[in-house]
């Protein structure tokens, strides 16, 4: 019968996925189903009236019959449904609620005059009932059948009849109802096991789906941060090799003091020193502190810049700070990577704007959009210029221009330009992060707004406009 009922699709061949299908089908939409078992009580006993109009003699009879079901079996399996621990006996209450009203039905109409010339009618309103509102599977539903036809059958054969050809009239009727009813249980059952398979299938795809969503943001997570350290380490490859020059000018410029101090120690010893060589040791002296001191100060500079970028860069500490000077210790830190390419950079920022932001997401913005022009914008080894500019719009906002003469951006990336992962330096190592990351900083971080403009062979144009104080 297994077998059969899981060929008929009526049954599932998992034993744990069909406990779990009888468990949602018996108590999908409970509430419904109890206001349905009070409304089948109540339509059960107001049958008394057919009663009463059939057999007045035996009205009584028949009345408490159908009362003494309702208060004792129809009534209380409504109300232990409520219970929690009785839910997972639900389809047998459901069959108990059937089974007894439908073969009690019989014998009152043994009772009843003219007994059972009637009583196909009022059985097949209990049949009609348990088909339609009460969740009942196909072997449940059997059960219900064989049972109550078998007690009509039964109590019909001990009864009188006025018109004894009935009978088989009865039993037609009831067949043809019983026969629809259970073609409509178990296609109701099949919808709904389907519906559930479906939506278990579903429920699996979406956790499997939210499972690689989570690792493609992590794994997008870990590429959007080597592509901030990325950046980071060529801005510290660019001060390295900036640094290495005045670091070195002053360790040579030292050396050769020890070389004068070293002849002018010996030239004291003799004591036949002269002026004009004491002139000439002090002077030349003097001329190597002043280089030691200008280049150890450009050194000084670079270091504290650059410092104060990483800084800004590594935390998220929101804080006012002037938009001109912060940008000039910003670009010092990049012109070492740009003008060991060729590349010059021209500023144009008023003095007196003050920002209540995140600088540190301000520099990545920046920086991203510089190195970026340096890597794409700019051909081979032909020098570009860097063009950036603010300005004030209003007194709530201000507005920067970062612009460049390079090659420009084909027409059909535009549209793609600040999308993850798009990128058409790919061979050369680029991750399609950095556009990315300078979008949601200027709209999430920094509450701004991003648009790009570009023609090809001309140049591309990143405008972007932040509020005075991020809100």
């Amino acid at each position: 019968m297994h077998k059969l009922l899981i060929q008929l699709g009526l049954r599932f061949d998992n034993p744990d996925e069909e406990r779990s299908f009888v468990r949602s089908f018996t108590l999908h939409d409970l509430g419904r189903t109890q206001a349905a078992m009070v409304l089948g009580a109540f339509v059960y006993c107001s049958f008394s009236a057919m009663d009463w109009i059939l057999s007045p003699d035996a009205w009584a009879v028949a009345t408490a019959l159908r009362l003494a079901v309702a208060v004792l079996v129809l009534l209380p399996a409504t109300l232990l449904l409520t219970r929690p621990s009785a839910r997972p006996f639900a389809e047998q209450i459901y069959l108990v609620y059937c089974v007894v009203p439908g073969c009690v039905l019989s014998v009152i109409y043994v009772f009843l005059r003219p007994s059972f010339d009637h009583g196909a009618a009022g059985l097949i309103v209990v049949i009609l009932f348990v088909s339609t509102l009460l969740p009942l599977r196909v072997p449940s539903f059997a059960v219900f059948a064989v049972l109550t036809w078998a007690c009509f059958a039964l109590f019909e054969t001990i009864a009188a009849h006025e018109n004894p050809g009935l009978a088989l009239v009865n039993n037609a009727e009831l067949g043809a109802a019983y026969a629809l009813s259970f073609y409509g249980v178990a296609a109701r059952e099949f919808r709904a096991r389907r519906q559930f398979r479906t939506t278990q299938e579903l429920q699996v795809e979406t956790e499997r789906s939210e499972a690689r969503l989570s690792e493609l943001r992590a794994a997008q997570a870990h590429l959007v941060q080597a592509e901030k350290l990325a950046a980071l380490s060529q801005l510290v490859a660019g001060v390295a090799h900036e640094i290495n020059t005045p670091i070195g000018l002053a360790l040579t410029t030292s050396t050769a003091f020890d070389h004068d101090l070293a002849r002018l120690r010996r030239t004291i010893a003799s004591g036949q020193i002269r002026r004009s060589d004491l002139t000439q040791s002090v002077e030349r002296l003097a001329e190597g502190a002043a280089l030691v001191f200008a280049n150890l100060t450009r050194a000084a500079d670079l270091v504290h810049n650059f410092k104060q970028v990483a800084v800004d860069q590594a935390t998220e500490d929101r804080r006012r700070f002037e938009v001109r000077s912060w940008l000039f210790e910003l670009m010092s830190t990049l012109d070492p990577v740009l003008r060991r390419k060729g590349h010059a950079v021209r500023l144009a920022c008023p003095d007196g704007i003050v920002l209540d932001s995140y600088p540190g997401a301000l520099a990545q913005i920046v920086s991203n959009l510089a190195l970026n022009a340096s890597v794409h914008a700019f051909e081979g080894d032909r020098p570009g210029t860097l063009f950036i500019d603010v300005t004030r719009l209003g007194e709530s906002q201000i507005r920067m221009v970062v612009r460049d003469d390079g090659r420009g951006i084909p027409r059909e990336n535009l549209q793609r330009i600040f999308d993850p992962f798009f990128t058409t330096g790919r061979d050369k190592g680029s991750t399609g992060l950095g556009l990315h990351i300078v979008y949601n900083l200027v709209v999430s971080t920094l509450r701004g707004q991003i648009t790009i403009e570009s023609e090809e062979s001309v140049g591309t144009q990143v405008t972007i406009e932040l509020p005075v104080a991020v809100p």
